[in-house]
This record gives structure tokens, C-alpha cells and sequence, in this order.
């Protein structure tokens, strides 16, 4: 422990294939939208961030989520893991990363995987209002490596409000994933990352006359092409490799010291062996990993009449349990 072994995720007949639980809610999940009270902050080095909130319930208890690449606040999976939390009595914040929110960012600079500074903006925030005696943070996706590395980061030194945590789908090792990204059957997910992030740097170079250049942009095919260009420069970061060993989740998840549970299905098709960190667990009590068979990426479909997937069942009952 604490490996969760066995899994309780079960897909539905005919779901278990990784693309097809991976794809089944972007084409056909419908969830409606709950965070719908927009608030605009500045951060500290005078960009903004977009937040939606729903606190329509009046919990004193707020979790703050974090969606994936190139998404947003209404994703269906965010939105659905807002009506889970709601249900177990959640006020939730869903915030967008920078250019994330329809509109785009003030400076040259966007977000990125280990972008933990806004992560702390949107938490200091969020604590600053005096509504919440406790917050609780979820993660998908890239913004699940943004969560844990942010925990791990802090370790003990996280504020004693912050009480429990959970992500999902997670390229902790973003190298390995990287890689993985590469392979031909999973060209269309590269191709449509690619395309929202092409768009950005055009909008930026409209923006920032003379200190982009899109030589080449079109030509890109891979996240190693694109973070070695853009991201690492424009982040502070000597290389693509650079980036991602830096922003990388995996080597601070040791130091985690709130109950935190990561779940990365065995068939996620954007994860490699990396990015299932049972040693790190093994040697973590706070920290719980779960690797269900079938799930794919930000999938874990289940058909029930709340049209609740399993993830955001399974984020409940563990952001809701007792010590």
C-alpha cells in the first residue's frame, strides 16, 4: 500500500479499447455546464486567468480543477466532475489556463505542465475570499502533472486548508508520454493538440509583432518539434528534454503529504510505462495510485441514470473520506 489493487473500474461492453473510451465522451458525452459565475484575476506578473465558479450549493468546502491540453473549463469531464462534487457537497472552481478562457493571454508567455505559479494564484485566491475551510484540488490531464507537481513541490509545506487531492490521466513523465504521443496510432490526438497550439502562436505573433516566427510551424508533428521551439523558450527552459524533466510530476511524488490519488488506466494511449509510478507510491502513504486495466485517457465510462462516470464517483468518495 498504498497501491490500490485491485481497480473497481469495469468498463462497459464493448468500451474497453483505449481509444474507444478515450474518444466515446468527446463525441458523445453531454454533461451541462455548472461553473457558470466568470471571474477574471491579474496574476502577479500582470496577465490574467479566467475562473468559473459554481457555489450554488454554499459548502464551505471548495475544489479547484484543473483540465487538460489544450481544453478549458467547460469540458465535458470537468463539468461532469463539478456535478459529482456538487452531489457530495463541493463548491467548485474550474479555472483556464492562460489563453485558455476564449480570449488571449497579455504576455508572450502561455501555460505549460509545471506551470504551479498560476496553480498557487488560483489557490491563494480562491483561500483569500473567506468562504472555504477546506480545498481540495483535482487535476486531468496535463493539469493533473500541474496538481501533484505542485504538491509534491511543497510537501509539508502546503497549507494545512489544502486537505486532500486527485488527478487523473496524467503524463507524470512527460517525456515518455511525449514519446508515446509520437506513434502512428496516435497521430489524430497529435494532429488536434497541434492544430489549438498552432493557432495560439498565431495569435501571439499578431500580439507580439517580431518575436515570434512560425518558419516551420505547419511542418511540426510532434510535441518534441513544437515544445523544443515554443514552449521551453518561451518558458525559461534550455529544451524540450528540459522541459519536461522539469515540469515533470513523477520525482516529487514522494514528498506529497496530503492524501493525494492518482489513477492512470493500463490503457490510457498517451502514457508509457513511466507514467505509472507504483515504487513512488510504495514509498508514499499519503500518496495512492491506481492503474485499472481499461479507463483510456480521461475516460473511465459508465452508463448510470446520474450520467456520472466512474472517475468522478471515485474522486468524491476519496476527497470525502475520513482519515
Amino acid at each position: 500500500m498504498p497501491v490500490i489493487d485491485p481497480s473497481t473500474y469495469r468498463p462497459p461492453p464493448g468500451l474497453g479499447h483505449g481509444h474507444a473510451q478515450t474518444i466515446f465522451p468527446a463525441l458523445f458525452r453531454r454533461v451541462p455546464r455548472l461553473t457558470k459565475e466568470r471571474e477574471r484575476i491579474t496574476t502577479p506578473d500582470g496577465d490574467f486567468l479566467d475562473l468559473d465558479w459554481d457555489t450554488s450549493g454554499g459548502f464551505s468546502r471548495l475544489a479547484i480543477l484543473s483540465h487538460g491540453l489544450e481544453g478549458d473549463s467547460g469540458n465535458t469531464y470537468v463539468q461532469g466532475m463539478a456535478a459529482a462534487l456538487r452531489r457530495g457537497h463541493w463548491d467548485t472552481l474550474a479555472w483556464n489556463f492562460r489563453g485558455c478562457g476564449g480570449e488571449t493571454n497579455l504576455l508572450l508567455r502561455s501555460y505549460h505542465s509545471g506551470a504551479t505559479e498560476d496553480l498557487q494564484t488560483v489557490i491563494a485566491h480562491a483561500l483569500g475570499s473567506g468562504r472555504y475551510v477546506q480545498l481540495a484540488l483535482v487535476g486531468f490531464s496535463l493539469g493533473g502533472n500541474m496538481t501533484l507537481k505542485y504538491l509534491g513541490d511543497l510537501g509539508s509545506e502546503i497549507d494545512p486548508r489544502i486537505v486532500r487531492a486527485a488527478a487523473f490521466s496524467v503524463p507524470c513523465d512527460l517525456a515518455s508520454s511525449s514519446l508515446q504521443l509520437e506513434k502512428f496510432t496516435n497521430r489524430i490526438y497529435m494532429s488536434r493538440f497541434l492544430v489549438g497550439l498552432r493557432g495560439k502562436i498565431r495569435e501571439k505573433m499578431v500580439r507580439f509583432p517580431g518575436q515570434l516566427t512560425d518558419v516551420g510551424l505547419d511542418a511540426m508533428r510532434t510535441f518534441r518539434e513544437f515544445d523544443g521551439a515554443y514552449t521551453a523558450p518561451l518558458h525559461g527552459f534550455a529544451s524540450a528534454e528540459d522541459y519536461w524533466t522539469r515540469a515533470s510530476s513523477k520525482p516529487v511524488l514522494t514528498r506529497i503529504a496530503i492524501p493525494t490519488l492518482l489513477v492512470n488506466a493500463q490503457n490510457d494511449p498517451f502514457l508509457a510505462s513511466a507514467c505509472f509510478p507504483f515504487a513512488e507510491a510504495r514509498e508514499n502513504p499519503r500518496f495512492y495510485f491506481e492503474a485499472p486495466l481499461s479507463g483510456g485517457h480521461v475516460g473511465f465510462v459508465a452508463f448510470n441514470t446520474r450520467n456520472e462516470y466512474w472517475s468522478e464517483t471515485h474522486a468524491r468518495e476519496f476527497l470525502n473520506a475520513v482519515d
